[in-house]
């Protein structure tokens, strides 16, 4: 205690206006890092690193310089620089996104033109898989991160066309059975294995699994799934937790214009990932 209240005394020597400033910047930067690794394996590394390095300073502060334990001391300091280098390593993918991110040029295309492709595109998909009667399920991720969920599939991280969703949703192929995760115009993840949503009275013998998985993932977040039964071929959409069946093409283009026009800043920043990672992959 006594080692604490010293050091808050040495911070006290300073300027309040000067340590608040330091405090907000530091406090930018973890954000930043958080929100940019929000919904990747790397957001959980991120975190472990982060206790790591705070339990080793409290460890450092609170015990070393009481004591006056030299040599833990020193072996503290090459714990840093090893914690530095594994960092370094395990975090190369979200590094080199972070350093294209910078040179890359601004967006050419509006983001008007590019929300209107994909909704036409997911619009054009669904329509035939329906003609077809083929199931299939297309989870639409909004502002809370499915990260989670796009782990238990197969990552694809390529761009929204129709032609790409009917052959995943072809019967017999590897991916067609599970779910299709979509951020921005990108198609992030296939075959992803959402939850069940519990559904009581009639309504739990008559929907199967594909409504019961749609129900279930916007249940426990703000995503919208479109649905198309394969016995019917109707097409629905599930939101919060609940299912509206039986929808026209223009009603489906109606709900999506509003879901993904509200996204628009959300998804400027997906798109933005999204080309930086194609630019990685072609160089």
């Amino acid at each position: 205690m006594g080692t604490l209240v010293d050091y808050l005394s040495r911070v006290a020597r300073y300027e309040w206006w000067v340590v608040a400033i330091e405090l907000f910047l530091i406090g930018l930067v973890v954000y930043w890092v958080v929100d940019f690794l929000e919904g990747t394996r790397g957001e959980r590394l991120f975190r472990g690193v982060i206790f790591l390095l705070v339990a080793g300073f409290l460890i450092l502060n609170l015990v070393v310089e009481k004591f006056g334990f030299e040599r833990l001391q020193y072996l503290y300091k090459g714990f840093l620089v090893a914690v530095l280098i594994i960092a370094v390593a395990a975090f190369q993918p979200e590094i080199r996104r972070v350093l294209i991110r910078i040179g890359q040029p601004t967006f050419s295309s509006s983001s008007s033109q590019r929300l209107a492709r994909t909704i036409e595109e997911i619009i054009a998909a669904v329509t035939e898989i329906s003609a077809a009667r083929r199931g299939a399920i297309i989870v639409i991720e909004r502002r809370v991160a499915l990260g989670e969920f796009i782990e238990t599939g197969v990552q694809i991280d390529a761009k929204v066309t129709a032609e790409l969703l009917k052959t995943i949703f072809h019967p017999g192929t590897a991916l067609h059975d599970m779910a299709v995760i979509i951020r921005g115009d990108r198609i992030i993840a296939a075959r992803v294995q959402l939850p069940l949503a519990e559904v009581s009275g009639a309504d739990g013998f008559t929907l199967g699994s594909r409504h019961r998985a749609a129900m279930g993932i916007t249940t426990g977040s703000d995503a919208s799934v479109i649905v198309v039964s394969e016995e019917t071929g109707i097409i629905s959409i599930a939101e919060n937790g609940k299912l509206a069946r039986n929808l026209d093409e223009s009603q489906i283009r109606l709900y999506l214009t509003k879901v993904m026009g509200e996204m628009v800043p959300v998804l400027e920043r997906f798109w933005k990932s999204s080309k930086k990672s194609v630019s990685a992959d072609n160089s």
